[in-house]
């Protein structure tokens, strides 16, 4: 099957529009976490490292979507 470049295009913005939600509730998680009374700095570690990898994910996925240019 074959897909074109458009499709290609839009299935990258649609996941890039769903990764940065995923990163502003983790953003928000991390937030609550940190103002709790009890802090559980493992958990928070670890989603931020979560954080990390979908900020990773993004640039790549972003990077996907710049045209080449030929020398």
């Amino acid at each position: 099957m074959y897909i074109d470049d458009d499709t290609k295009q839009e299935v990258i913005r649609a996941r890039i529009v769903e990764l940065k939600q995923l990163h502003r509730d983790l953003d928000e998680t991390i937030a609550e976490l940190e103002a709790a009374a009890y802090v559980d700095q493992l958990k928070i570690r670890r989603l931020k490292k979560q954080k990390l990898q979908l900020k990773d994910e993004l640039s790549k996925l972003e990077s996907l979507l710049i045209p080449d240019l030929d020398a």
